[in-house]
């Protein structure tokens, strides 16, 4: 009897006969879409020619600086590298006053920019009080966002004349006589020149650089630094021995993209540089010139033939200057995972 009872009650409870009309009347459920093969078909054409775009453009790039810095390169070849004469009146070229500008400054920049981004990253991650990180990352990161024009302007009216007074005079009194210190800050104190387009270069790449560097610390697993602290480890023994070692791949990367935005940068180097086309000596308060800034000033009014062709001819050493910069970072990248991998 209880056997006949069971199964005339289906699962909700309900007698057999109303049981089967709530099931017709109870709507049933959509159908699984499945999707269509075309569909990843056209997905994966797009991604491949959005891929084979962006190399089609970098080709084309680079064709169309060789095409137009032909006539250079036939008449001065490699010679063009460390020619120093920049003469269109006579129709004379050479390009190693910009590729000295070009380098110098970046070097400078981040002679300066690297500790002082480790510096504001560590104080973030490990030293700041909570109701100072935020407000303090939004400022760092809102440098960014500056114009490189009005960079170019501040330094040009106010870091100069306070640089010219302030640093570079006394470092002249002071160096005075010294053999090779004294020739290295040799050259007018006017505040303009290659440790000016340096330092305002490193003002700039400074966010890119802290900001990458703050973002890898942050990532640095919890567990490792409480426990280098418990063993008694300083804050900086902390960072020194645990953070950078886990994030040093991030911290290269950072580095690179603050070295490529001040090899690249144009209009801030432009206003203090001093656009001077010849190397008097090696001093960094001498007045020069960037690769960067002679496009800038020359290539508007360049006529065509050879000095158009030189110009070119820059850009194109500055493309193979960016690419070797960035070919070196990845194989360092490369070695520095293969370390970790081999350790792990």
């Amino acid at each position: 009897m209880t056997a006949i009872l069971t199964s005339d009650i289906d699962n909700a409870g309900l007698p057999p006969h109303q049981g089967a009309a709530q099931r017709r009347s109870a709507p049933t459920p959509p159908a699984r879409k499945v999707n269509a093969p075309w569909a990843d078909q056209v997905f994966a054409l797009l991604a491949r020619a959005a891929a084979v775009l962006t190399l089609s453009l970098l080709f084309g790039i680079i064709l169309s600086l060789v095409v137009g810095a032909w006539p250079a390169i036939h008449e001065y070849g490699l010679s063009f590298l460390w020619r120093t004469e920049w003469d269109p009146v006579q129709n004379q070229f050479g390009g190693l006053v910009m590729i000295y500008g070009t380098l110098m400054t970046s070097f400078i920049a981040l002679l300066i920019a690297v500790p002082v981004s480790f510096g504001i990253a560590m104080f973030l991650t490990e030293l700041s009080p909570s109701w100072l990180k935020r407000p303090l990352g939004i400022a760092v990161e809102l440098l960014a966002a500056v114009p490189s024009i009005v960079y170019g302007m501040w330094g040009l009216l106010v870091f100069g004349p306070i640089l010219a007074t302030y640093v570079q005079q006394p470092l002249q009194s002071l160096t005075q006589g010294i053999p090779y210190i004294g020739a290295f800050f040799s050259g007018p104190p006017v505040g303009i020149g290659i440790l000016s387009a340096g330092i305002i270069l490193a003002i700039m790449i400074i966010p890119f650089i802290a900001s990458v560097m703050r973002d890898v610390f942050e990532v640095t697993p919890p567990m490792l630094k409480e426990s280098a602290y418990g063993l008694g480890s300083t804050t900086w023994e902390v960072v020194w021995k645990v953070v950078l070692p886990y994030t040093k791949t991030g911290v290269v990367g950072g580095v690179m993209l603050g070295l490529g935005r001040a090899l690249g940068e144009t209009m801030a180097v432009t206003f203090v540089i001093g656009n001077m086309n010849q190397l008097n000596s090696l001093s960094v308060f001498e007045a020069a010139n960037s690769i960067t800034s002679a496009l800038a000033n020359e290539f508007a009014e360049a006529g065509e033939g050879l000095h158009q062709a030189s110009l070119i001819y820059l850009g194109l050493v500055l493309f193979f200057i960016t690419f070797v910069v960035l070919a070196c970072s990845k194989v360092l990248l490369a070695r520095l995972k293969k370390s970790e991998g081999a350790r792990s």
